[in-house]
């Protein structure tokens, strides 16, 4: 009589190759999220702040010539100062 040894077959490999992939694409994507969660308590996670779109509707009116050097610059230091 031949007894099965439980070895894996070719589907057995695949489904651990599989398994392990799934795994550390888990691990990755928990770390990811811990370290955004993280760095948003400090205020970076590189994303503006609350300003960031007044900071972007300046910069565009100073590139289309709209508005001067010292406006800018006022404008800016007002946003900076919140």
């Amino acid at each position: 009589m031949h007894w099965y040894d439980h070895g894996m077959s070719g589907w057995g490999y695949g489904v651990m190759l599989v398994n392990g992939l799934v795994f550390w694409a888990l691990v990755v994507a928990v770390g990811v999220l811990l370290y955004r969660v993280l760095r948003r308590g400090e205020g970076g996670g590189g994303r503006g702040g609350p300003d960031e779109p007044a900071r972007q509707t300046l910069a565009e009116r100073y590139a289309r010539g709209e508005i001067d050097d010292e406006v800018y610059r006022r404008r800016l230091e007002t946003l900076r100062r919140g």
